[in-house]
């Protein structure tokens, strides 16, 4: 089954999209079957694997409307090397017509049952602010990604998103922070570092050890329709998103591995 990861953060220009592009392509890159579900009406993670969201017959809308099933949607991004699930501004009207709808949180949740054990992880890009959509994506979800940028007003931001989730666990008590990516980082300037360090203090090992600077690479391969990796596989940018990948899997096996030691101990053992 899965590991269904939204990737979201209320404030825009943080990497978001950046990130759910890279960290697909470089979880595929490590031979995991990976779906990068973009929920976004702006469309930008569809663009950026090579895909034009201004000729798409069906897409995202069409799935959470109940027009199309998910199968139907699915686009192979054969040189990101994953499977996409594209978006465009139709989904703008989704926003309004979700509100009135049925199961409206759940949406994706239900259309996403039907493909999840055909992959490994899941990762949904969200729109930069919380609505319905990002709503959806947060009761599909496992676990929350959360990129942001190391400056004074992210941690007004994160206070904030951290505020929603737990709200939002009544609703999906799975769900979780996964972890915090501290992007665009330039360890020269002493206000990203102080704020890194309150990240770490408050947060602990949520904090993501990897760390994606600012590079020109990365910045410019979305232009291409491609993932760092696949523009140039030697930039810092395209290093740090398979180093966070590496780290991702990690922490998941280790996790796995603390499971099965718990799920090995018999229960008068635990109790006692």
């Amino acid at each position: 089954m899965g590991r269904i990861i939204a990737i979201t953060n209320q404030k825009g220009g943080v990497g978001k999209t950046t990130t759910a592009v890279n960290l697909a392509a470089s979880l595929a890159a490590t031979r995991r079957r990976v779906l990068l579900v973009d929920v976004d009406p702006q469309g930008n993670a569809t663009m950026g694997c090579g895909v034009n969201k201004h000729t798409l017959a069906h897409g995202a809308y069409e799935v959470l409307m109940g027009e199309a099933k998910i199968r139907t949607v699915l686009i192979r991004a054969e040189t990101c090397g994953f499977t996409l699930l594209p978006a465009n501004s139709d989904l703008t009207a989704a926003e309004v017509s979700l509100m009135g709808a049925e199961h409206r949180e759940s949406r994706l949740r239900d259309a996403l049952v039907e493909v999840r054990s055909d992959f490994d992880y899941l990762l949904i890009d969200c729109p930069p602010s919380l609505n319905m959509l990002t709503v959806n994506a947060l009761v599909a979800a496992d676990g929350v990604l959360i990129p942001m940028q190391c400056e004074y007003y992210a941690l007004e931001g994160l206070s904030a998103l951290v505020a929603t989730i737990e709200r939002l666990r009544r609703v999906n008590p799975r769900l979780e922070i996964e972890g915090l990516l501290r992007t665009m980082f330039d360890p020269r300037n002493n206000l990203a570092n102080e704020v890194s360090a309150q990240l770490i203090m408050h947060f602990g090992d949520k904090v993501y050890r990897t760390m994606i600077p600012r590079n020109v690479r990365l910045a410019e391969a979305p232009s291409f329709g491609l993932p760092a990796l696949k523009h140039d596989a030697t930039s810092r940018g395209a290093l740090a998103y398979l180093a966070l990948a590496g780290e991702m899997l990690r922490r998941d096996e280790q996790h796995a591995a603390t499971a099965g030691v718990a799920a090995t101990i018999p229960s008068s053992s635990r109790e006692a």
